[in-house]
């Protein structure tokens, strides 16, 4: 049985196409208009506005939930203060990564994590004797991304705590009556916030959202606009970049925090007060250096890009729908030196961008590399280099 969100009755009316898939055995939309271009360009120009209630959402409470979660999150969850939010992820014993979420702290007993993929058997079977408890409560609520320049502008005129909402932060208040939480997070990359609202208040909250952004450039936009956006932020996708170690066949398909481009979660490492999960496995890595890979973005060479293709009697594309395969890397003697994760067409930066995982010692911005494509049937390469992620960071996002 395929089952919807709390905000879907609503939604599905401004669904022109009635483009939907699948996300953890719910309704989402693929987009609402017929162009994911005019969604995406909503985040980054105006605002937009997604339903990201699919996540699975859990509390965790009790009197040792700090204890347990510092000791299965890879990152520091101490560091982190009542009403701040943190981005983690989580190991198994070998260092590599299982998945990722974000632990939103409510306050010295309470925490509430959101993550893609289903955790509670998992985190349940690690309580042990500790005084945790572990609540799925995916149903009950509700989670709309507002996203893009002008969120704060429509998110205050009704919920004006937002107006000094600090990044990564998070606030309890009132719209409409409705209790919720707002953070100030998001996958875009771009000035943003979520709200947390439960399901039976869900649509009137939905929309005073949608009566305050008419007129102010508010578009509702679905996962195509989403994963647009994210590749320019440099933000790593479950399923993409990587998948849970636990389902891997291979250590080739697992990867630790490091080569991920997590190393700034390892802070504090090498304290011997927090025993977490791959703690030891990691330090090793560090260490004796067997990292075997960087995250890093690409841009290609547009001019040799151009060139291919209107040499073969083609018009160069310009697609920014993202590449659902992996495309080659070589370095200029013809060895592989990694693998683009994914490839698009910029439409804010107008290049052709991706992110890519690479040797470290070709992860230096500024490396050469080309980037294996497929033109008239045959295996090419175009020019390229590294850069540094995110390829799209505007000041707004944590000013």
């Amino acid at each position: 049985m395929v089952k919807t969100t709390p905000f879907h009755e609503r939604l599905r009316v401004h669904n022109h196409g009635q483009l939907w898939t699948h996300w953890a055995g719910q309704l989402s939309a693929l987009r609402y208009d017929l162009s994911a271009k005019h969604e995406y360009f909503a985040i980054r120009n105006s605002a937009g506005l997604f339903d990201t209630s699919p996540l699975y959402k859990y509390w965790i409470r009790g009197k040792d939930a700090e204890l347990f979660l510092a000791g299965v999150l890879t990152r520091d969850i101490r560091l982190c203060r009542p009403g701040r939010a943190q981005y983690t992820v989580w190991c198994d014993d070998r260092g590599f990564v299982l998945e990722d979420g974000v632990v939103f702290r409510h306050s010295e007993t309470e925490f509430f994590l959101t993550c893609a993929r289903p955790n509670l058997g998992y985190f349940s079977d690690l309580v042990g004797r500790l005084e945790v408890e572990i609540e799925d409560v995916s149903d009950a609520f509700g989670l709309l991304a507002l996203q893009g320049p002008r969120s704060r502008e429509i998110l205050a005129l009704i919920a004006p705590e937002v107006a000094e909402l600090a990044f990564f932060s998070l606030c309890h208040t009132k719209i409409g009556g409705a209790p919720v939480t707002i953070s100030r997070t998001g996958y875009t990359g771009d000035l943003g916030f979520e709200i947390l609202v439960g399901a039976d208040d869900a649509l009137p909250v939905l929309d005073a959202v949608l009566v305050e952004g008419e007129g102010r450039g508010l578009r509702l936009f679905g996962e195509e606009a989403l994963l647009m956006a994210r590749i320019e932020a440099g933000l790593v996708l479950i399923g993409v970049e990587f998948g849970s170690s636990r389902l891997a066949f291979t250590d080739e398909q697992r990867f630790t925090p490091k080569e991920l481009g997590f190393g700034w979660m390892l802070r504090g490492i090498d304290s011997r007060d927090r025993p977490f999960i791959g703690r030891n496995a990691i330090r090793r890595e560090v260490a004796e250096r067997t990292t075997r890979w960087a995250m890093v973005g690409v841009v290609l060479d547009w001019q040799h890009y151009d060139r291919l293709y209107t040499e073969a009697g083609l018009l160069p594309p310009k697609d920014e729908a993202p590449l659902t395969y992996e495309s080659m890397l070589y370095d200029d003697a013809g060895q592989r030196v990694g693998h683009a994760t994914t490839l698009m067409y910029s439409p804010i930066l107008q290049r052709h961008i991706g992110m890519a995982r690479v040797r470290p010692e070709m992860a230096t911005p500024g490396s050469h590399v080309n980037v294996e494509l497929t033109i008239n049937h045959e295996y090419r390469t175009v020019g390229a280099h590294v850069a540094r992620l995110p390829l799209f960071n505007p000041e707004r996002r944590t000013a």
